[in-house]
């Protein structure tokens, strides 16, 4: 009898995107334009965030936004109206994230080749996005004190994936059982290399910390 020999020929259902993300980011990195994206949950104030650090930064910057949602331009709009500088619209038709290959054609329709800093807005959800790597230099989230302090038990990966985790609405911490210490060790339980900077982008309170955290990578990665 032949010997039987097993084959294992499984691969990683992201490895085809994986491939696509790096190619992505090395080519962003080519044309230098700094590729942020930006996760959370609903409500969290993902776009009250960026129009606030977005008012700070522009001075120094080309911004462009781009904002994904399964429908609606209401976003976009708000970014173009509050800040001035050029944003655009991704509709998903139902999808509960982005991957390279849709980031690819959203800084096609941005014509990105003049902007310095690109936010991308993904679809409001903890889970999918998270998954999905769309080739962006820097990957944040935004966990709000309503939202409550065990999110990054309930939801590991977005915070195991993120360079800087922004707490955010601290003005609303005293109506809230949220225990802000208890909170950061968990997250750097899961990702001792974060940083976590806690704002309120409502009031402005904290905000320029997350400007100068941004000056500080864009920095880093012209130089490396």
């Amino acid at each position: 009898m032949d010997e039987i020999k097993t084959i294992v020929v499984n691969r990683s259902a992201y490895a085809d995107n994986d491939l696509e993300a790096d190619a992505l980011r090395s080519y962003l990195k080519e044309k230098g334009t700094f590729l942020v994206n930006l996760m959370s949950s609903p409500g969290a104030g993902k776009t009250t965030t960026l129009t606030s650090l977005i008012n700070i930064l522009k001075k120094e910057y080309r911004i462009g936004v781009m904002e994904a949602d399964i429908d609606s331009d209401v976003d976009a709009i708000s970014i173009a109206k509050n800040t001035g500088v050029k944003s655009i619209q991704l509709h998903t038709s139902g999808m509960c994230h982005l991957d390279a290959g849709m980031t690819k054609d959203g800084l096609d329709g941005i014509k990105f080749e003049d902007l310095d800093l690109i936010f991308l807005e993904n679809v409001g959800n903890l889970v999918c996005p998270a998954e999905f790597d769309t080739g962006a230099s820097l990957d944040i989230m935004i966990l709000s004190i309503p939202e409550g302090d065990d999110k990054p038990l309930k939801y590991p990966l977005v915070f195991e994936k993120c360079d800087l985790v922004i707490i955010n609405k601290i003005d609303t911490i005293e109506y809230f059982n949220f225990d802000f210490e208890k909170c950061k060790k968990t997250i750097l339980m899961r990702n001792p290399n974060a940083t976590i900077i806690p704002i309120s982008a409502k009031t402005g309170e904290n905000v320029n910390e997350v400007a100068k955290y941004f000056r500080n990578k864009i920095k880093s990665w012209k130089e490396n």
